[in-house]
């Protein structure tokens, strides 16, 4: 496992590597993302970089995910502790195939998805975008947000034509709009193009769902629910003092899983993390990073019903999340503490 470099370790990081802590036995985990490893996944890196995985008794094996890697059905096959996932729709889905999996945090209280567009052309407002006579969207976006899209603000299939992760033709037509995760795609159009494209983000127009998901087996919540609390904790603090705190020696530990990245594009993805209120915002603010309520699981499932996605009745709820191990308000005074309020 790589150890903590403490010469990037901040001064009030410092403070709390030494700070008492509760002793526990080393737990061996793993713990496996949905993508390479970039800024959007930077609060594990750093709970693994500064040590406050293994203060929290936790030896953990963190596997990136990417292009050639599926890492979803390690999960229930019991070869992986933990899963990054990327919205409710796939829990959804693991409730209604009998998947015996359930989330235990939400650690972002918006999804990065978005719709872009170029400046200049009358985009400027979300109503506007249906209008577009070229939507890039890729496979999986089609037969779920863009459902959702098309009932809720009356999107058309005519504009779609299929996304392929090449910005190319995006930048050859103005008239275009495309999906784009939010803290990661108009990075890589500034770079490419030389302008700051147009961003909305779904979750701003009423795509309810949280992101970043960390999902477990049933059985590990219903024997081992101490495990669990210290993995979502450490996470939790993982991205308080990776958000707010120094976080170079993560940043390092992402650049050597992914060499791709630059540290330039994770610290512009970070500015829109926080920009963007994508980590950091809305029931985080009282209950900490991570928080959930039943409320909104139901408000979203209820839209993917009216899309089309889900028949009534098709997902017990009850099943999909629990909330037992987040709203314990962890990591509030670490961040109070590094001057965030």
């Amino acid at each position: 496992m790589p150890q903590p470099l403490r010469p990037f370790v901040s001064s009030s990081l410092a403070a709390l590597l030494v700070a008492p802590v509760i002793a526990f036995a080393q737990d061996k985990v793993s713990f496996a993302t949905n993508w390479k490893a970039q800024a959007a996944h930077g609060g594990f890196y750093q709970a693994l970089a500064d040590g406050t995985y293994l203060r929290h008794g936790l030896e953990v094996k963190l596997i990136p995910g990417g292009p050639q890697v599926n890492n979803r059905p390690l999960l229930p096959a019991g070869r992986i502790d933990f899963l990054m996932t990327g919205n409710l729709l796939h829990s959804f889905d693991n409730v209604k195939n009998g998947v015996p999996t359930v989330v235990v945090a939400a650690m972002f209280q918006k999804d990065p998805q978005a719709l872009i567009a170029h400046p200049g052309q009358g985009r400027e407002r979300f109503e506007t975008l249906k209008d577009a006579p070229v939507a890039l969207v890729a496979k999986d976006g089609q037969f779920s947000w863009w459902q959702w899209l098309k009932v809720r603000h009356g999107f058309r299939d005519e504009a779609l034509k299929p996304y392929n992760y090449n910005l190319g033709p995006f930048l050859a037509n103005p008239k275009s709009i495309q999906q784009g995760y939010s803290v990661a795609e108009p990075i890589y159009v500034e770079k490419q193009a030389g302008f700051k494209p147009v961003v909305h983000l779904l979750a701003d127009h009423g795509f309810s769902t949280y992101s970043t998901l960390i999902e477990t087996r049933t059985e590990t919540v219903r024997k081992r629910p101490e495990l669990v609390q210290r993995f979502v904790d450490a996470s939790a603090i993982g991205w308080v003092n990776y958000l707010y705190g120094d976080r170079r020696a993560a940043n390092a530990m992402m650049l050597k899983d992914n060499p791709e990245m630059t540290i330039e594009e994770i610290e512009a993805s970070v500015a829109l993390m926080k920009a963007q209120g994508v980590v950091d915002s809305g029931e985080s603010l009282q209950k900490g990073i991570g928080a959930m309520n039943t409320a909104r699981i139901r408000d979203f499932h209820n839209q993917m019903v009216q899309a089309g996605l889900y028949k009534p009745g098709e997902v017990d709820l009850s099943k999909v999340a629990t909330l037992q191990f987040v709203n314990r308000k962890v990591g509030l005074d670490l961040k109070a503490s590094l001057g965030k309020p």
